[in-house]
């Protein structure tokens, strides 16, 4: 594929951003926007649940110290099991948490696979390229 058409593929897909630093969510949009995604983003936990709703992004990158557990209930609404979950629609996308170094090994190793029901994580602070791999690779297997 020529590098318009990879451009082309990367710009029908849509990013959510449920960060609550506005700081972040700007050095992510950048990233992100250089190479054609487009950029949602939300700073709470319930502001990102309904914009998955209301935009049914192709990824969801959340930040692992969001209002306290709110990154938590971002994951675990988007993956509950219940057909009847107000996310079932929505429960196969892709979510990539943002760790900080110390709290990324406890947030890796829960007592089961449902204990943080995330696809991938990044380590902050973030490299660019890696951060746009893993985005890359997520969305890829979403397709």
């Amino acid at each position: 594929m020529t590098s318009e058409g990879v451009v082309s593929v990367i710009a029908n897909k849509r990013v959510l951003i449920v960060h609550d630093d506005p700081d972040m969510v700007a050095a992510l949009r950048l990233t992100l926007d250089s190479v054609g995604y487009e950029i949602l983003d939300a700073g709470t936990s319930q502001e990102g649940l309904q914009k998955v709703k209301e935009t049914a992004p192709d990824l969801i990158i959340v930040d692992a110290a969001l209002e306290t557990g709110a990154d938590l209930q971002v994951a675990l609404g988007l993956r509950n099991p219940a057909p009847q979950s107000p996310y079932a629609a929505y429960r196969h996308i892709p979510i990539l948490m943002l760790t900080a170094p110390h709290t990324a090994a406890s947030l890796r190793s829960g007592p089961d696979e449902a204990y943080l029901p995330v696809d991938d994580f990044v380590d902050k602070p973030i490299d660019p390229d890696v951060l746009l791999e893993k985005v890359r690779a997520l969305i890829a297997v979403g397709d």
